[in-house]
């Protein structure tokens, strides 16, 4: 009876390993939970990818799109690579049944845009990399239902526009990477809601204006990285409105003009204990041309007085005018008053004569 029961364990156990397959082509690891199909040449996602599957690699293949269903019943999965394909499109419910997947990257494709629906199976998404890819704007749609996601990468892409409130979904987003895009102005609004934010950096852009309250919704910011876009002056009120317990401010590489008005945004902004430009040393103005290429920290002493000597002369020469003009006015009130009496007199004079 004995070796009878062990003969029905071994079957049971053996019959268990085999009916889990592995796709062709895929590597299976740990009993299937790592499904490994990186640098393939596959142009579909696989199928038979094994229920219990947690982490998928699709990395460097040739899928071009995904498709409805494409990871249809892998209820399991919380780490899936897409990276490095040429993935153009996301068909609807592409992601359906991923709704406990946790971290996604899908960087280095070629997508124009994310859905309105790509979010809709995504609710327990803590990290999202789209990074390298050609998406061109931003919108609160795709990504409102990502209410679990910390970490948002959008680097080097074309991003030109952010619609405002596009991030208002994201209550618990910490790390924000908007670098390497086409952004040109930061408008009030656009990262509302985000008062967990901890990183934003927008470097490489070509942002030349930031409005006011851009930034006011930004109570937990550490980082605000601000290098090497189209700057050429700031507003003071743009940084006061940033209530943090302390941020660091990057503002380096951008083509300064270097004056009075900007040498007082800056001092301002050191004053403030919250406040601390971590690359103040390595910014350098743009303009004028008599300054182009000097660290903004070299003569930022020099700027108020030069304007202050300008005015001074200004000043000076105003009143030099004016007490001319009523030394000639006093004058010519003299000379009208003393040509008035010496006609009052002339007729008393031919009648004494």
């Amino acid at each position: 009876m004995l070796p009878l029961l062990v003969v029905l364990c071994l079957l049971w156990v053996l019959g268990g390993r085999t009916s889990t397959a592995c796709p062709p082509l895929c590597v299976c690891y740990e009993s299937s939970s790592f499904v490994d199909c990186h640098g393939q040449h596959l142009a579909h996602v696989p199928h038979n990818i094994p229920h219990g599957t947690w982490m998928l690699d699709l990395k460097h293949n040739n899928l071009s799109s995904l498709e409805e269903g494409s990871f249809n019943a892998l209820w399991s999965m919380k780490i899936l690579f897409l990276a490095h394909n040429s993935i153009s499109r996301l068909w609807p419910q592409a992601f359906r049944s991923l709704g406990f997947l946790e971290k996604m990257d899908l960087s280095h494709n070629l997508l124009t845009q994310l859905p309105r629906d790509f979010s809709v199976e995504l609710s327990s998404l803590r990290e999202l990399t789209a990074a390298y890819n050609h998406l061109s704007a931003v919108g609160f749609e795709s990504l409102q239902h990502l209410e679990n996601l910390e970490k948002l990468e959008l680097s080097y892409n074309w991003v030109a526009f952010i619609e405002k409130g596009a991030f208002r979904g994201l209550s618990r987003l910490r790390y924000l990477y908007l670098q390497a895009n086409r952004i040109e102005f930061i408008h009030n609004g656009c990262f509302s809601m985000l008062q967990s934010l901890e990183v934003l950096v927008l470097s490489s852009n070509n942002i030349s204006v930031i409005e006011g309250e851009a930034f006011t919704s930004l109570h937990s910011m550490n980082l605000l990285a601000l290098t090497r876009n189209q700057l050429i002056h700031l507003k003071f009120k743009t940084f006061l409105n940033i209530q943090t317990a302390g941020t660091h401010l990057q503002l380096a590489g951008n083509p300064w003009a270097c004056d009075c008005d900007l040498q007082r945004v800056f001092s301002k902004i050191l004053s403030v204990r919250h406040l601390h430009v971590d690359d103040y040393e390595n910014i350098t103005c743009a303009s004028p041309w008599q300054l182009a290429g000097l660290p903004l920290v070299a003569v930022d002493a020099q700027l108020c007085m030069a304007e202050t000597a300008t005015v001074l002369v200004i000043t000076v020469t105003v009143l030099v005018t004016v007490i001319a003009a009523i030394v000639m006015a006093e004058r010519n009130r003299k000379k009208s008053q003393e040509k008035s009496w010496n006609e009052s007199e002339g007729p008393f004079d031919s009648q004494e004569k």
